[in-house]
C-alpha cells in the first residue's frame, strides 16, 4: 500500500502518479470505516469537489465507495466550496464531508479533506485514526448499496450568510466590486451573494479551467495584477478573489493596495469589537499578526494561540466561543458560522467594512494603527538539504538565547516550531515544513525596515 498521510489540510498528490482512483478508494474506505466506529455512519456524508482535473470523476468514485459501505451519499450537482460543504454538513445534519480538492495547488494535483460532523477542518485525533485504519482496512459490510442523493446547497448557504453580513449596509453604499474566482470552485457564490444586494460586480476568470489560466489558484498579491487593472479601470471599491476551493480570499483596495490577510484579520477583530460591539475571544495561530492582541486585549478580551493550521483556529471557534479567528495564510471564519475557514465569508466581511465606514480598507486600517501602533509581517522561506534540516532542528531544540539584534528575549514558545518574543513587542517564529527540506521564518516588528534586519539576524544564528 502507499504511503498516504493526511497534511495540515488533507491528502495531496499528482493526479495518476499517487493521487490515483485506486488510493483515493483506498482513503475512503477508511474514512468509511471510521465513521462506522463513531456511529455517524447513518447520519450520510456529503461528496463534494472543485474544478480540477478529474475532481468531479474522483467524488463519483468516493460516492460508490460509500454507498458500498451502506452510507448514503449527499453530491452536489455542480463544483462547490470546500466552506459549503462544510455548510451543508450541519445543514443536513450529515456525519461528515469528503471534498475533492488540492485548493490553491498547482492544476497537476488534486487532494482530499476529511470534514467531520462537526463542520471544521479534521484535527490530528481524527486523521491519524483514518491513516491507521489504512493499514488495516476491515472489510466493506455486506449490505444493500445506500441511496445518493443531488443536492444544490447554495440559496440555504446564501440565506445562513445572511444572517452574518450586514447586507443593508452594503445596499446602501452601492458598492462597485470586481470578483475573480480565479477559475475554482467559488464560480457564482460571491459575485451571486453580493449581486442580490445591489452591488455593481465585475466578474473575471469565472469559468472552469482546470488549469487555472496557466498558473496557479492562488490569490496571493503577485497573481493578482489582471485583478489590481480591472478594479483600477472601473474605478472599484474592492476586488476580492478567492483560492481553488474558495476558502482563502486575497483583497485589493481601491487604490490597488494588496490587503494581507494579517490585515484582515486585524481589520475584522476591530470591526466586530469595536463596529458591531461583540465581545469574546478571538483566535490566532502562533504565526499571525499581533495586532490581533492588540485590538483584543484593549477590550478586555482574551486570545488564543494555536498551532499553524486552521483545524486549531476551528476548535477555538467550537470550544471558547471566539468571535473569530483566522491565520496568516488567508484562513478566516467568524462566530455563528461553520469552524471552517471560508473566502466568500471573509470577502463578504471586506464589503460590510467599505461599507460601513465609507473609506478604503487602508483607511480603516490607518485608524487601527492609529489607536494601537502599526506593525509590520513578513516570511520568509529558505531551502536546506535534507541534513541541513536536521542540523537546524538539533539546534533549534537548543536554541535559548538570551538576546537577537540587540534586544533582550522575553518569551521563548514551541508549541509549533519555535518563536521568541522580544521586549519591544516584535517577535520571529522559525518553523519547519513537514514534507520538504524547507524554513519558514516569519517576523513583526515596527517597521518594514525592521523585519528585514531582524530576518537577517535569525538567518545567521541558524547558519543559513
Amino acid at each position: 500500500m502507499p504511503e498516504i498521510k493526511f497534511g495540515t489540510d488533507g491528502w495531496r498528490g499528482e493526479i495518476a502518479r499517487d493521487f490515483t482512483f485506486a488510493n483515493v478508494e483506498l482513503v475512503v474506505e477508511a474514512v468509511a470505516a471510521y465513521l462506522r466506529e463513531r456511529d455517524l455512519a447513518g447520519r450520510g456524508v456529503v461528496v463534494a469537489y472543485d474544478n480540477r482535473f478529474l475532481a468531479d470523476r474522483f467524488a463519483a468514485a468516493a460516492a460508490e465507495v460509500l454507498r458500498r459501505w451502506g452510507i448514503t451519499v449527499y453530491l452536489p450537482e455542480r463544483a462547490i466550496p470546500t466552506p459549503v460543504a462544510a455548510f451543508a454538513i450541519r445543514h443536513l445534519n450529515a456525519g461528515g464531508a469528503v471534498v475533492l480538492t488540492a485548493s490553491h495547488n498547482p492544476p497537476e494535483y488534486c487532494g482530499i479533506k476529511f470534514i467531520p460532523e462537526y463542520a471544521g477542518p479534521a484535527l490530528p485525533d481524527v486523521t491519524e485514526r483514518i491513516e491507521a485504519l489504512l493499514a488495516g482496512l476491515p472489510p466493506a459490510p455486506k449490505e444493500e448499496r445506500a441511496p445518493l442523493h443531488v443536492i444544490e446547497p447554495m440559496e440555504e448557504y446564501f440565506t445562513h450568510l445572511a444572517t452574518l453580513i450586514d447586507g443593508e449596509a452594503i445596499r446602501r453604499a452601492g458598492l462597485k466590486v470586481v470578483v475573480d474566482p480565479m477559475y475554482g470552485a467559488g464560480i457564482g457564490y460571491l459575485d451571486g451573494f453580493l449581486g442580490r444586494l445591489g452591488a455593481e460586480v465585475t466578474v473575471i476568470h469565472n469559468h472552469r479551467d482546470p488549469l487555472f489560466g496557466g498558473g496557479l489558484p492562488d490569490p496571493v498579491a503577485a497573481r493578482l495584477q489582471e485583478l489590481r487593472d480591472t478594479v483600477a479601470a472601473g474605478g472599484a471599491r474592492l476586488g476580492l478573489a478567492l483560492d481553488g476551493d474558495a476558502d482563502r480570499i486575497g483583497i485589493i483596495d481601491s487604490d490597488g493596495t494588496y490587503i494581507s490577510p494579517n490585515q484582515l484579520l486585524a481589520i475584522t477583530c476591530y470591526h466586530l469589537l469595536a463596529g458591531r460591539g461583540w465581545r469574546g475571544p478571538v483566535a490566532r495561530t502562533i504565526a499571525t499578526t499581533h495586532l490581533v492582541d492588540r485590538i483584543a486585549t484593549s477590550y478586555g478580551e482574551r486570545v488564543y494561540e494555536t498551532p499553524v493550521g486552521f483545524k486549531y483556529i476551528g476548535q477555538c471557534l467550537r470550544d471558547y466561543g471566539c468571535i473569530c479567528g483566522g491565520e496568516e495564510s488567508g484562513g478566516l471564519s467568524i462566530r455563528g458560522h461553520v469552524p471552517e475557514k471560508d473566502g466568500i465569508l471573509a470577502g463578504l466581511l471586506a464589503a460590510e467594512v467599505a461599507a460601513v465606514y465609507g473609506k478604503p480598507l487602508a483607511g480603516v486600517l490607518a485608524e487601527i494603527y492609529d489607536r494601537f501602533g502599526y506593525l509590520a509581517s513578513s516570511r520568509l522561506d529558505y531551502r536546506t538539504t535534507p541534513e541541513e534540516k536536521e542540523r537546524i532542528l538539533g539546534f533549534l531544540a537548543e536554541f535559548h538565547p538570551e538576546n537577537v539584534a540587540g534586544k533582550q528575549v522575553k518569551r521563548r514558545t514551541t508549541i509549533d516550531g519555535v518563536k521568541v518574543e522580544l521586549a519591544d513587542g516584535s517577535w520571529f517564529l522559525v518553523r519547519a515544513s513537514g514534507t520538504e527540506p524547507v524554513f519558514r521564518v516569519y517576523a513583526e516588528v515596527s517597521t518594514p525596515e525592521a523585519v528585514a534586519t531582524l530576518q537577517e539576524a535569525v538567518r545567521r544564528e541558524l547558519g543559513l
